[in-house]
């Protein structure tokens, strides 16, 4: 069964670019079909979905996002990452990483809170 596991720093200042890895085992980023997705919950707020990379490599991202948002991928090791440019403390939020087969979550990390302060 596939398991995600995000991690990164806790912590990011304003104007700085928070970086997250999703760690994938016991299943392969490139295996067919699958869509790798970035997830966040800001607080108070439900989940917004933040883009995702397919399992060739395609990428997407949210509309309000996509000019501080990239994901990608490292084929060799399994991992896939997410890069948020110029962050403010409106993205302060818990964030997840995902698996998504035929438009459908079916695995997901534990998550990792972010807290974007001086």
């Amino acid at each position: 069964q596939v398991q995600l596991q995000e991690s990164g720093p806790g912590l990011v200042k304003p104007s700085q670019t928070l970086s997250l890895t999703c760690t994938v085992s016991g299943g392969s980023i490139t295996t067919d079909f699958y869509y790798w997705s970035w997830i966040r919950q800001l607080p108070g707020k439900g989940l917004e979905w933040i883009g995702y990379i397919t399992y060739n490599g395609n990428t997407d991202y949210s509309p309000s996002l996509k000019s501080r948002t990239s994901i990608s991928r490292d084929t060799s090791s399994n991992p896939f990452s997410l890069q948020l440019s110029s962050v403010t403390p409106e993205d302060t939020a818990v964030y997840y990483c995902a698996r998504a087969y035929a438009s459908s979550f079916d695995s997901w990390g534990q998550a990792t809170p972010v807290t974007v302060s001086s």
